[in-house]
């Protein structure tokens, strides 16, 4: 299955031949389940021409908020749009999670409590618990009408959610390996919240359950393939 990845920022630059890219980190994390990757530099308004041009998509992390004015934004919110019609399976995470709300009518914000940063539980609409790395000062305030929330905290209301059947999204990393986290702290803690950060690197080591949720991850692009082959 082909997935076309639509890079949203990039890693520090100073890390980048350590840690590999956000491209990098969820092909790591997913190739392992039989899917290839396309990746179009959507910050540098790279955009593929329409849904068609992969058979799922997946929507990187940024250093930007989804909210700000950049010229790729916009553009960018319509091909979500014309993914979700087009019943393409999408998965949006960090950023991905935030702009697919925007592009749907829901709302992104500031959010006054501060940054969440690193290891982090979340709790699932099933009654089970996940930790994984998050790395965020903005957050879904109001998801879109037609979303259902399937996981959050005490910090974080709107964590996942679920649109239909073909659209995925998660606030926190599950590309995020503890070298990625060390490499944030290190080149872009600066204006986290120090107790926070400190926090956060004693808990470096710490083992979450991304692989958990990128084997789900790559099972939901699947499962939602084969349901878009049986309509047609």
């Amino acid at each position: 299955m082909h997935i076309g990845i639509l890079q949203t920022g990039h890693m520090a630059e100073a890390v980048r031949h350590d840690t590999g890219d956000y491209n990098d980190m969820f092909v790591r994390l997913l190739a392992p389940y039989g899917l290839s990757f396309t990746t179009w530099d959507v910050e540098a308004s790279d955009m593929p021409a329409d849904p068609e041009a992969a058979e799922g998509w997946l929507i990187t992390g940024s250093r930007h908020g989804a909210y700000e004015d950049h010229p790729w934004i916009a553009p960018l919110e319509a091909l979500v749009r014309r993914i979700v019609a087009a019943r393409r399976p999408l998965i949006g995470i960090c950023f991905g999670h935030q702009i697919v709300a925007q592009a749907l009518g829901g709302t992104v914000e500031r959010f006054a409590g501060g940054w969440s940063v690193g290891p982090t539980a979340y709790d699932r609409e099933d009654g089970t618990q996940v930790v994984l790395t998050a790395w965020h000062r903005d957050q879904v305030t109001t998801p879109p009408a037609a979303a259902r929330t399937i996981a959050s905290n005490d910090f974080c209301a709107h964590a996942a959610f679920l649109i239909g059947d073909t659209t995925l999204t998660w606030q926190p990393h599950p590309e995020y390996g503890s070298d990625a986290l060390a490499a944030l702290i290190a080149h872009r803690g600066a204006s986290v919240e120090p107790e926070r950060l400190a926090k956060a690197q004693e808990r470096l080591a710490e083992v979450t359950d991304r692989r958990r949720i990128g084997a789900e991850m790559a099972a939901f692009f699947r499962a939602t393939r084969s349901k878009a082959t049986d309509v047609a």
